[in-house]
């Protein structure tokens, strides 16, 4: 199991798209070089001039590429100052190296939260050799040689802790879209089997009826023709929304017209109030399935998170393009939302596969506010 596990961390790859330069590279380059500078020119138990140029230059030169290139800045920057220091023991040199050579902890970091799993174990291969040369170098006590190697150690595991706290948040928020666009597979699915079975109906009816009252066949035609036009809309929605289950509800699906069934009498805390307004017949049953499906998981953040709330007000306004939903509640400007939410995540996901938008954060003057605007057919345009 041990073999196992050290072949997968081996086989680590890098993570996906890390931050390129930024301005705050560039600056902390800066500073370093600036400090070295002063450093070479008011203290006088420092290195000779040029090994100190040379071992600030090598730890803080690779700074701005240590997340792209996390190995090839361990590489130059350790690599050079255990150059350095060989030089100094061989010569005998004495003097302390810039404290700018405490940035290669910047790059341990970087190195085990950007690198692969190879590149993070030949860097750390690099970086202990430079801590066993370093202390040759300028000998230490006991405690100084642990805590050295404790930082270095500690720089490694922080980078290696968050790099996979963020890869399981990635999973986390990954399944939370999954199942986002599975129920809204379900639910396109069952509103596309109904009109299909309404076709097939009236392709019968018509069949049966068509050599007795021609003027009724014509009649089932045109209603077929509705039905085909609306299947097909529907069937625009569900390309590229992926099924993991075959499992079909029976049950009708949600839509705007049972958003007002969430509404609360005032005995409930927080009380839910909603209105219509608009036009908000002919949706698509998809739209009008997300519409319901967002106040409802609304009205649950709000009722869980939001703190000291009494009112949840949602309102659903439609017209000729698109309806808007939105949601307000009156809770705590401290209650504690996290706008990253994998329940977010999920709403957002519908809104997105449907051609809508969606956003949710807190209000202008108090608590939280959830508004989606979905267009009419479910399709973008």
């Amino acid at each position: 199991m041990a073999t196992n596990a050290l072949r997968s961390l081996w086989a680590e790859p890098r993570p996906t798209n890390p931050p390129d330069r930024r301005l705050r590279d560039w600056a902390l380059v800066a500073v370093l070089i600036c400090w070295s500078v002063l450093e070479a020119v008011l203290r006088e138990d420092m290195a000779p001039l040029p090994l100190l140029l040379i071992a600030a230059l090598a730890v803080v030169a690779p700074l701005p590429w240590r997340r792209t290139h996390p190995l090839v800045a361990a590489a130059v920057a350790f690599g050079t100052v255990t150059v350095v220091d060989i030089v100094r023991v061989l010569t005998g040199s004495q003097g302390t190296l810039p404290s700018s050579v405490s940035a290669t902890l910047v790059i341990a970091y970087a190195l085990f939260r950007w690198g692969s799993g190879r590149e993070a174990a030949s860097g750390l291969g690099v970086i202990l050799l430079w801590l066993a040369i370093t202390y040759v170098a300028e000998p230490g006590s006991v405690a100084e040689t642990v805590a050295g190697y404790a930082f270095f150690l500690f720089a490694a595991a922080l980078g290696a802790a968050i790099r996979y706290r963020t890869k399981i948040r990635i999973r986390d928020i990954d399944q939370a879209k999954a199942r986002e666009r599975e129920l809204l597979a379900r639910e396109l699915h069952d509103t596309v089997a109904h009109h299909v079975s309404g076709i097939a109906i009236q392709a019968q009816a018509g069949r049966a009826i068509a050599a007795s009252h021609p003027e009724r066949a014509i009649e089932a035609l045109a209603i077929i023709e509705d039905a085909a036009t609306r299947t097909l809309t529907e069937l625009r929605a569900i390309v590229g929304v992926l099924r993991s289950t075959q499992d079909t509800e029976f049950a009708p699906q949600p839509g705007v017209a049972e958003v007002e069934q969430l509404a609360t009498d005032g005995r409930t805390r927080p009380c839910v109030e909603v209105t219509l307004f608009g036009e908000l017949d002919d949706l698509s049953p998809a739209v009008g399935a997300a519409i319901y499906r967002l106040a409802q998981e609304s009205i649950t953040n709000a009722r869980r998170h939001a703190r000291h709330a009494t009112q949840v007000t949602v309102a659903v306004t439609g017209d000729a393009d698109q309806v808007r939903l939105t949601i307000d509640d009156d809770g705590s400007a401290a209650g504690g939302r996290a706008p990253a939410g994998y329940g977010l995540v999920g709403m957002r996901e519908r809104a997105s596969l449907l051609g809508g938008t969606f956003h949710a954060g807190p209000a202008a003057e108090r608590g939280w506010r959830v508004e989606a605007v979905l267009p009419r057919t479910g399709t973008p345009r």
